[in-house]
């Protein structure tokens, strides 16, 4: 009896032998193969693909925001900071010898409206449009008090706010500071458009991106904070004497387009500081901090949906 069933448990040893080496042959993914990697980090790539859309949508309007004013043209003469309307403006002493022209402004020799731009100004008429626009500067500001009193006539004089001149000194400081974060964050936004895909291959690539997303975000951040308030503030500072009949208006195409750049901005480096705790990069796969069995598993289970243990039904068996 034991020497005929000797034979049979010896089949049986070499069946389990043939069927693990059949196991130990099948081919398993390797952490090399490219289309194996893709799909390990197709997360981190989608979300790095949206930074840099947002940086790309960021770059166009502040582009935008830095062209716009700078020449007369259909669409970049609608884009401004702020625009001073002196059609109006009641002068306070005026030679008898004038000749009335369309305008108050223009009987004075000044002109309708100014509006201002990052770059420089344009004034014209409210018949004829933008007729002169100066050259585009580096550092501009925007001195109404030297510009007025240049163009008025020999013996015509206007009663500027005291406010005006109370603020030249901040409004000048403010558009410098606000001419270098605007040039600033472009340039960075643009950079960063191309260096956000490094981040694909570490997380610890994510800790100096971060830092220079963040640096981009405060940068159009204060930039477009900057210039809401300098275009409020000299909007409230020329229409506070109301005897001198002078409005102002905001340019609400320029603050949007800051605000739209500052939002994108902010969207991408919060997609960055994620990154850096967040989603598989190939370091990971390649140094084993994540396995490829737990990458496949969490991919099964996002398409799948993770199976919750049935307690109700676990208690019932074991009663």
């Amino acid at each position: 009896m034991a020497l005929g069933s000797l034979p049979r448990f010896r089949r049986r040893v070499t069946a389990s032998s043939s069927s693990h080496e059949t196991h130990k042959q099948s081919p398993q993914p390797s952490i090399e193969d490219s289309a194996t990697l893709k799909r390990a980090t197709k997360t981190r790539r989608n979300a790095i693909a949206i930074s840099c859309f947002c940086y790309v949508v960021a770059a166009i309007f502040l582009i935008l925001v830095e062209i716009g004013n700078t020449r007369a043209a259909p669409v970049l003469d609608d884009i401004y900071f702020f625009k001073l309307d002196l059609s109006d403006i009641l002068p306070q002493s005026a030679p008898t010898s004038l000749t009335l022209q369309n305008s108050i402004a223009r009987t004075l020799g000044l002109h309708d409206f100014y509006q201002v731009g990052l770059w420089n100004f344009c004034e014209g008429y409210n018949t004829d449009g933008i007729t002169y626009c100066s050259t585009p500067t580096n550092l501009y500001w925007f001195n109404p008090v030297e510009i007025l009193l240049k163009e008025l006539f020999a013996g015509a004089s206007i009663a500027l706010p005291s406010e005006v001149n109370d603020i030249l000194n901040i409004l000048r400081i403010a558009s410098n500071i606000m001419f270098g974060f605007f040039i600033s964050g472009l340039v960075l936004s643009f950079v960063m458009i191309f260096v956000s895909p490094i981040v694909l291959k570490s997380r610890w690539w994510s800790l100096p991106v971060s830092f220079f997303a963040l640096l981009a975000t405060l940068l159009v951040l204060i930039a477009s904070a900057l210039g809401t308030a300098m275009s409020l503030i000299f909007k409230y500072a020329l229409t506070s004497q109301t005897d001198l009949n002078v409005s102002a208006d905001v340019g609400t195409k320029m603050l949007a387009f800051s605000w739209i750049a500052t939002g994108f901005t902010a969207l991408a480096f919060i997609i960055h500081a994620g990154l850096g705790c967040c989603c598989t990069s190939r370091r990971d796969i390649r140094t084993g901090r994540k396995s490829l069995r737990q990458v496949n598993q969490t991919s099964t289970n996002e398409k799948k949906g993770i199976n919750m243990p049935k307690f109700g039904k676990t208690a019932a068996t074991a009663e």
